[in-house]
């Protein structure tokens, strides 16, 4: 029996429309990993608040990066980092995936693993920096779904690679190819944006290491890629409600470097692993018209690592170091 490996992602709605985002939304935000408020408060922010204002208004960011023939960017990469891995690890290993929140759901491919006798298991979920928003979450639907299973897997459990020299050299060699495209177009950035989604203050308080983590993974980027102080700077965007998150914020950092003059600026996102809303549109688009808005001209998005064979190889690294025993 191979030993199966399973990937943990986000999630994705279904279509982009409101109707298509309503329960990708709700089933997101109710989540207490995510809003850590009581269940009443959370649940009256989410349905009477959240889900009917933010559904419409989601749904045309979505419209704009979904594609017609493969649908939404996040679930056809990660079928393609799905594939590419497995091909590296060979037969003696079994690739799938399954999304948080949305399809095909954690609940519905364990199960299908444990009914094909699936007896080891080593999860990888795929965000380098680990967060009770993010990994925590998605094992935590993991164990509930064990719970209903007599017979479960040995299970390894990836928990962070924040810190990894594979991944951290994949990302590097990915923001030179942009670097110097821009350089042989005469059009070399003028400064470096690493930006890594936000998450509120408050949870780095009660001991969430995201920001620790993410800053060491900016800090070895920038180390490699031989920039200085005031070469760079790293920053932490999609926020959401009233609360103080991770500052510096990526839109007002990119407004106000338009204020200095700046007219290109290149923007990675090491935090983000498979290109979606976050990436394509809300750096991509969004963030160009704000740099745009303060006098900036150009707004360089590093694409993510995606199926990137360079990271392909370094989570198969990565896998095959936590089967060490197992194979």
């Amino acid at each position: 029996m191979p030993i199966d490996v399973l990937m943990l992602q986000l999630g994705t709605p279904t279509a982009p429309t409101a109707k298509g985002l309503r329960p990708y939304l709700r089933q997101f935000l109710s989540d207490p990993r995510v809003i850590e408020a009581p269940a009443i408060v959370r649940w009256l922010l989410v349905n009477l608040i959240i889900v009917p204002f933010r559904s419409p208004k989601s749904a045309e960011k979505y419209k704009r990066i979904w594609d017609d023939k493969t649908g939404s960017p996040l679930l056809s990469i990660t079928q393609s980092q799905r594939d590419a891995l497995a091909e590296q690890l060979g037969p003696e290993f079994r690739v799938s995936f399954a999304m948080r929140y949305g399809q095909p759901s954690v609940e519905s491919v364990v199960a299908g693993l444990i009914e094909q006798k699936s007896d080891r298991m080593i999860v990888l979920p795929m965000f380098p920096q680990y967060s009770a928003t993010t990994t925590a979450s998605g094992l935590d639907a993991l164990y509930q779904t064990l719970q209903t299973h007599r017979v479960v897997p040995a299970l390894r459990v990836i928990r962070d690679y924040h810190d990894d020299a594979d991944y951290l050299d994949a990302m590097t060699d990915r923001i030179k190819r942009y670097r110097d495209q821009s350089m042989a177009e005469g059009k070399p950035p003028e400064m470096y944006l690493i930006s890594f989604h936000g998450i509120p203050i408050d949870y780095i308080k009660r001991g969430d290491p995201y920001m620790r983590q993410s800053a060491f993974t900016g800090k070895a980027i920038a180390k490699r890629m031989g920039w200085k102080k005031g070469d760079w700077k790293l920053v932490f965007q999609s926020r959401l409600g009233r609360q103080k998150w991770l500052t510096p914020y990526t839109d007002e950092t990119l407004k106000e470097l338009g204020r200095q003059g700046i007219k290109r600026v290149l923007v990675a996102q090491p935090g983000f692993t498979a290109d979606c809303l976050e990436t394509i549109d809300e750096i991509g688009y969004e963030g160009q018209h704000e740099f745009e808005e303060t006098g900036g001209e150009e707004l360089i998005r590093v694409p993510c690592l995606n199926d990137d064979p360079g990271f392909i190889r370094a989570l198969a690294n990565i896998v095959r170091r936590e089967a060490t025993g197992w194979t």
